[in-house]
């Protein structure tokens, strides 16, 4: 979009935009745009060239720094605005490539202090400054709004405004953690610092991160008339009290004590980057602004040399990644129109409520009517919840739900594109649907299974072409989990993996091409570590040894837990079929057999391996199991032995996937269980963690534990030769 096609600046080119006599002339640099109009107002629209997101990195900041040496200069000027001509953009931040890179610490630094000084620049303007915000406006995006006076910001869903630095395990270092407790408060600038959060625009307001919320159409008007009409009192606003005592170095000492301990408790210590903004955030609010930007700039020095934040940005870019991947990049994928899905459980409601949200049409149908009718109640369920998040306005939730078409019987799917599967885990059920199915839809209608476990491969022959048949594994809750899992099937044509690829990434999740094998790549990895934490509870360890030694290692749950939120039963089953088909290396506990016939389900069920009470408290270990336990072999492991064997397994399945092309690479690998299952995000995932432990190492620990009797611990070959070269699965 072209400065003059942006429908704010048309506004401004009604006033008559104009260019003063004896000023320079006004040239377009490559990714800031600026206008001066009749009434004395500066624009800065920010858009960068052949991009769909304005960034920041060196050269745009240059460019910025030249437009300020020109508006520092006119002393006519009575106010700047900053606006962006992206469709869902204002800024997105810093230019991340800048930390992947391998940039020295005197790169970083000036990369920095070029930043910090553009800003500030900004804060010390001797006019009104307003920021006219659309779309994701976040981490130096939100920094430069902060040098401004005043904020106003749309009620669009692409508008999104906060400081994720956490997440990439640094901390805003542009004016991010001085400028926002000054504006808001300490209290709540730490809630926004140090989770990493991004604020739809209403919660933002709400919180006082931005001032106003107008139309898009209407931004840059609002801002000038804010300017024109309120002059140098946007500037000089009277002081909050309230903020005031917060911010007193009283009250910033003893937030901080508490703040760490609750910060320890959390994250174990495995994130230096929250640790290190609780302390620049508080510490920086008592000093002066340039001292306080000092010690940003000297956190986030010491922090982007760190393993953590190397292996954090390397997940964002894996992110980024499954965002554009395209299993066969020379073909071209059509966009699926209308989706159908089949079984209106949680599953399949699940996916029918994310679809309609992105607008798609979808058929709902299961056996009968009260069936849907408890499918489209979940849907109105999650609606509801999102709308309580500001995820949705209530006008968006009921579109989504009037987007979704009940169908308690048969209906002709003809002009559907996309059919997915989403009915009880049951192969013969299964395979009785599929060739229902076949005969209802259209010619070039893709049939997907959400299958979490069964064969793709086995399902398709049931159909007449099993060429249109993949898999399209989503992960529970659906509104939550950002991986899905596209399965190719022996026979899977691969313009149809194109095209389910393609729906995945339209309906914003992220996709990981597998192989069909039993537990596809997820499943596969996570059930050895399962099944492990199953014996070893058998043999004798305690629940809390079991699960607590797994979050100090970075697991966002127990091994245990997990199962409870799973359910006892879909773990028993995933179990069953992986150790049908490993059955060298994976023997299923009894445990969930007899927790089954216990009536112990877990979550659903109220009680599982632990108590499961009231909505929001914490689970208690239920001492009911204790009686599943059958011998007392394992009761004496410390709790590092504990968690080497479950890792161990892990890193061991990993590999095989790998070994046998399960998927294309390494990365894929890790972003899978990243994605899929929370893996220790700091650690890289589990190939990169074997990199980081080295590999040689990993392979002598294995067959330590193979030489005393323990088969399934016996590395596979591709761990043993990595050993013997003393080779790395990230050789850069």
């Amino acid at each position: 979009m072209t400065l003059a096609e942006h429908p704010e600046l048309k506004t401004l080119a009604r006033l008559e935009p104009i260019t003063r006599a004896g000023s320079p002339p006004n040239v377009v640099p490559a990714a800031i745009q600026r206008i001066i109009t009749e009434d004395n107002l500066c624009v800065l629209t920010f858009d960068r060239p052949e991009s769909p997101a304005n960034i920041f990195d060196r050269a745009t900041l240059l460019e910025l720094n030249e437009h300020l040496d020109v508006i520092a200069g006119d002393s006519s000027l009575k106010g700047l605005i900053l606006a962006s001509a992206k469709k869902s953009i204002f800024i997105a931040g810093a230019d991340i490539k800048s930390l992947a890179s391998g940039a020295s610490a005197d790169e970083l630094r000036s990369l920095i202090e070029l930043g910090q000084r553009a800003f500030n620049r900004i804060a010390a303007l001797p006019f009104p400054t307003v920021a006219a915000i659309h779309g994701a406006c976040l981490g130096g995006g939100y920094e430069i709004c902060l040098a401004c006076d005043y904020r106003i910001a749309s009620p669009d869903r692409a508008t999104k405004i906060g400081l994720p630095e956490t997440q990439l395990g640094i901390l805003p270092a542009w004016g991010g953690s001085t400028r926002l407790p000054r504006l808001i408060g300490l209290p709540k600038a730490l809630d926004i610092i140090l989770a990493g959060k991004s604020l739809a625009a209403k919660p933002a307001l709400k919180c006082g991160m931005v001032d106003e919320i107008v139309p898009r159409e209407y931004l840059v008007a609002t801002a000038r008339k804010k300017i024109l009409n309120a002059g140098l009192a946007l500037r000089h606003r009277p002081k909050n009290l309230k903020i005031a005592v917060m911010n007193s170095a009283l009250a910033a000492s003893l937030i901080a004590g508490r703040a760490r301990g609750a910060i320890l408790k959390k994250t174990r210590g495995h994130y230096p980057a929250v640790l290190k903004a609780l302390d620049v955030v508080t510490k920086g609010i008592s000093k002066s602004v340039s001292d306080s930007l000092a010690l940003e700039r000297d956190a986030i020095l010491e922090l982007g040399q760190t393993e953590v934040c190397r292996n954090l940005i390397r997940v964002f870019f894996l992110q980024e990644r499954a965002k554009k991947i395209s299993p066969f990049p020379a073909s071209e994928a059509k966009p699926v129109a209308r989706l159908a899905v089949v079984g209106a459980g949680v599953m399949g409601a699940g996916i029918a409520q994310w679809a309609s949200a992105k607008e798609l049409p979808v058929i709902l149908r299961d056996i009968n009517a009260e069936q849907v009718g408890k499918g489209l109640a979940s849907i109105a369920k999650i609606y509801e919840q999102g709308v309580k998040r500001h995820s949705f306005t209530k006008v968006e939730a009921r579109a989504g739900l009037d987007h979704i078409s009940p169908a308690p019987a048969e209906v002709p799917l003809t002009n559907v594109d996309l059919v997915i599967e989403a009915a009880v885990e049951r192969m013969d059920l299964k395979k009785q649907l599929f060739a229902r199915l076949d005969e209802l839809a259209g010619r070039n209608t893709i049939l997907a299974t959400n299958t979490s476990a069964l064969s793709v491969s086995e399902l398709a022959a049931s159909t007449r072409h099993p060429e249109r048949v993949v898999g399209i594994h989503f992960f529970n809750p659906v509104h939550r989990m950002q991986l899905v899992e596209v399965i190719v099937g022996r026979e899977t044509a691969p313009e149809v993996v194109q095209r389910a690829t393609r729906f995945v990434q339209q309906i914003g999740k992220l996709p990981v091409v597998v192989k069909d094998s039993p537990g596809f790549l997820v499943n596969r990895i996570l059930m050895p570590y399962l099944v492990e934490a199953g014996h070893l509870f058998e043999c004798g360890a305690r629940v809390e040894d079991i699960d607590e030694t797994m979050l100090d290692f970075g697991m966002p749950m127990g091994p245990l837990r997990l199962i409870d939120e799973v359910g006892v039963d879909v773990s028993n089953h995933v179990a069953e079929t992986l150790a049908a088909k490993f059955s060298d290396r994976m023997n299923k506990p009894e445990v969930l057999s007899k927790m089954i016939q216990a009536g112990l389900l877990g979550r659903k069920g109220g009680s599982g391996f632990y108590t499961h009470r009231a909505k929001g408290a914490e689970p208690e270990v239920n001492p009911q199991v204790d009686q599943f336990k059958r011998d007392s072999s394992a009761a004496a492991l410390p709790r590092e032995e504990l968690r080497t064997r479950m890792v161990l397994l892990m890193v061991n399945e990993a590999a095989r996937c790998l070994e046998e092309a399960i998927v294309a690479e390494a990365a894929d690998v890790d972003f899978g269980m990243i994605m899929g299952t929370g893996f220790a995000p700091f650690l890289g995932g589990p190939l990169r963690f074997a990199d980081l432990a080295g590999v040689p190492q990993i392979v002598a620990e294995m067959n330590r534990l193979a030489a005393k009797g323990e088969s399934r611990f016996a590395s596979c070959a591709l761990l043993q030769t990595m050993a013997a070269q003393s080779r790395k699965f990230y050789e850069n």
